[in-house]
């Protein structure tokens, strides 16, 4: 079944709202019996609560959410996860996103996105030059030169916590070596 994207969009703008719904934070209360003042502590999200959150990401929750990985990024972890923004997909050829968020193309959509995921939680500090192994199997080559890079996109927001790792907003989406989506640009 082929999706308008209004379509997708729709469908995407509910499985949000009920992921959202489901959503709550961590909250621990304790009463100081002397001024009976209320402390709340809250923890951040999962790395898909904080994206969902962050305003920035909706066309990235939408493809985890296509490629059904918003359990597997809701997990223990810990996970880096290099998020491309929502202008980074903005940017891609136009008809290759839509064309990646089809159900017959969402073991290409899995394998660009795991690509972005890196195992443990590495804060920007802590990044060195070199490749590292993502989820997916292939490296990525990290860099520091002029700032945190990885596969030549930049990082433009660093360090966004989450309950199961890290995020670091990049400003372009990065392709695994051998995926060609040139054949979906119109």
């Amino acid at each position: 079944m082929k999706m308008s994207r209004p379509g997708v969009f729709a469908a995407i703008a509910v499985a949000m709202t009920l992921t959202l719904s489901a959503c709550g934070s961590d909250v621990e209360e304790t009463t100081d019996t002397a001024s009976e003042q209320v402390v709340e502590e809250t923890t951040p999200g999962t790395i898909v609560d904080v994206a969902v959150g962050a305003g920035t990401f909706s066309t990235l929750v939408a493809a985890v959410t296509a490629a059904e990985l918003v359990e597997t990024l809701s997990g223990t972890g810990p996970f880096t996860v290099f998020a491309p923004t929502d202008d980074a997909f903005a940017a891609l050829p136009a008809g290759v996103l839509d064309a990646l968020l089809l159900p017959e193309n969402k073991a290409l959509l899995v394998q660009i996105l795991t690509y972005h995921v890196v195992s443990g939680k590495v804060m920007a500090a802590d990044v060195t030059d070199g490749d590292v192994a993502t989820v997916e199997g292939q490296t990525v080559k990290l860099s520091t030169m002029g700032g945190v890079t990885v596969n030549g996109a930049k990082v433009v927001s660093a360090d966004v916590p989450a309950s199961n790792g890290v995020i670091h907003a990049i400003d372009a989406v990065i392709l695994p070596p051998g995926v060609d989506v040139a054949k979906f640009a119109k």
